[in-house]
C-alpha cells in the first residue's frame, strides 16, 4: 500500500491512504489518525489500512478525492530518530570518503520536509547540494539483530532528498534539510524490484529541469538496508519510526580509451565535482543558487512513479 501525511496545521498532520497510480487518496480516520500510530501498532493497524487501500483502488472508497502532492508532509512528519549511511562504495569513492566501510551517522529528525517544501538557506554560498537517496522506516527493531532479522522490520520505503551544505566544516551545522517522497509504499509495493535489502529502480534526477543523474538503486548497493539496520542497532535498540537513510545514490563508472566515463550522471553535485576533477584537474560545476530547483523522482515498469516526485527549489530566509 501506499501512505502519505496531509498538511492539517499540526506537526504530525493526518495519515492519508493513496491509490496505487498517485490519482485519489483518502483520510484513514477511524483506523489510525497519524502515521506513528500505525508504525507503534502495525500488525493491528496495517491490515486495515490494506483494506481501505484495495478499495480506493477498486473505485469503490465511499470519500475519495484527488490527490495533491503538494499538500503533503513527510510521510513520517518527525521521527523519533534518523540515521544516514554510506550504501553506495562509489559514492565514497569519488569524494574520497573511504573504501566504502560501512560508516553511519545520527541526523536531524525533529522537522522532516515534504516533497515540494521549499529549501531554505541563510547564504546561497554555503555551497548548498542536494542527494538523491532511498530511505526507509522501520517497525521496533531489538538490539543486536541480525541483517536477516533487521530487513523484516522494515516497513516502509521512500525517496528522500538530504540537503548537504558543502562549504560548511561543522558536521551539525552543514546537514540542515531532508526531504521525503510525497508518499511512503510497503515492500509489497515495489514487487521484484526490493530484493534483499535493496531497492532496484532508477532514480531520475533533474536539476532545474535538466536531466543529471538516471542511477539505478540496486546495483552498486554495497550494503543493503538489513546491513544498515543491523549495524545501527548493534549497541541500542530502534523504536518502531525510525528513519534510516541510504546516502546518495551512486553508480560506478567504467574505463573507456584510457578515462573514466559515468555514464548513469550523478545524484548530488559533489560528485559531478569529483567526476569533474578527475577528468580535468578541477571542478567547474557550481553548486545551487537561489531559485534553483530539483526534481527527484522513480517509475516503475509501468511508467508510472512509484512514490511520487520531490520537486523542491532553493530560496533565502524571507526578509
Amino acid at each position: 500500500m501506499k501512505l502519505a501525511t496531509y498538511k492539517d496545521g499540526t506537526r504530525d498532520g493526518q495519515l492519508v491512504v493513496v491509490s496505487r497510480d498517485l490519482s485519489t487518496a483518502h483520510y484513514a480516520t477511524g483506523i489510525a489518525t497519524r502515521m506513528q500510530q500505525a508504525l507503534d501498532d502495525w500488525g493491528f493497524i496495517a491490515p486495515q489500512l490494506q483494506d481501505l487501500y484495495e478499495t480506493l483502488n477498486n473505485g469503490k472508497a465511499r470519500h475519495a478525492f484527488p490527490f495533491d502532492p503538494a499538500l503533503c508532509m513527510a510521510p513520517l512528519p518527525r521521527a523519533y530518530q534518523r540515521l544516514t549511511g554510506n550504501a553506495y562504495a562509489n559514492h565514497a569513492a569519488l569524494l574520497g570518503e573511504g573504501e566504502g566501510d560501512l560508516v553511519m551517522h545520527q541526523a536531524a529528525s525533529d522537522a522532516l520536509m515534504g516533497a515540494n517544501d521549499h529549501v531554505v538557506c541563510a547564504n546561497e554560498n554555503l555551497g548548498v547540494d542536494f542527494s538523491a537517496e532511498i530511505a526507509v522506516i522501520t517497525g521496533d527493531v531489538p538490539v543486536g539483530a541480525s541483517a536477516d532479522d533487521a530487513l523484516e522490520s522494515i516497513r516502509l520505503v521512500m525517496l528522500s532528498n538530504a540537503i548537504t551544505l558543502r562549504n560548511v566544516t561543522h558536521n551539525v551545522q552543514s546537514h540542515p534539510a531532508v526531504s521525503f517522497s510525497p508518499v511512503a509504499v510497503t515492500l509489497d509495493e515495489l514487487g521484484d524490484a526490493w530484493d534483499n535489502g535493496s531497492v532496484h529502480l532508477t532514480v531520475q534526477v533533474a536539476w532545474n529541469g535538466r536531466k543529471v543523474g538516471m542511477c539505478d538503486a540496486g546495483t552498486d548497493m554495497t550494503h543493503h538496508f538489513g546491513q544498515l539496520v543491523a549495524h545501527a542497532s548493534k549497541t541500542r535498540a530502534l523504536r518502531a519510526g525510525t528513519v534510516v537513510n541510504s546516502g546518495t545514490v551512486s553508480n560506478a563508472g567504467f574505463e573507456k580509451n584510457g578515462k573514466t566515463e559515468w555514464p548513469k550522471g550523478y545524484s548530488c553535485i559533489a560528485e559531478k565535482r569529483a567526476m569533474e576533477t578527475a577528468l580535468d584537474g578541477k571542478a567547474t560545476t557550481e553548486y545551487m543558487k537561489f531559485a534553483d530547483t530539483v526534481r527527484i523522482d522513480a517509475k516503475g515498469k509501468d511508467g508510472q512513479s512509484v512514490f511520487g516526485a520531490i520537486e523542491q527549489e532553493l530560496s533565502p530566509l524571507s526578509a
